[in-house]
């Protein structure tokens, strides 16, 4: 059975930014940058299939000048049977 996840490119996008502006860029400062609370934000960094609303999409895409399919990527995800063997 095939499941949908999105994955979330938060790490990469900071990464990039980080290197462009060759200083160390953190959470709590893009929180403040766009009014996102810091854990949504650690949540979207860290935890896989995060759940996330469409406003919070938008103000990262505009904090990092980005498109929405350089934030997110469409995975599929393969999921394992009951009995641990992968299809």
């Amino acid at each position: 059975m095939v499941q949908l996840m999105l994955r979330f490119k938060l790490r990469e996008l900071i990464s990039e930014l980080e290197f462009r502006e060759r200083r160390r860029i953190q959470l709590q400062e893009i929180a403040t940058a766009t009014g996102l609370n810091r854990m949504t934000l650690s949540k979207l960094a860290n935890q896989h299939g995060a759940n996330v609303q469409t406003d919070v999409l938008d103000k990262l895409c505009s904090y990092f000048a980005c498109r929405i399919e350089e934030l997110v990527e469409h995975v599929p995800e393969v999921a394992q049977d009951p009995t641990g063997i992968t299809p």
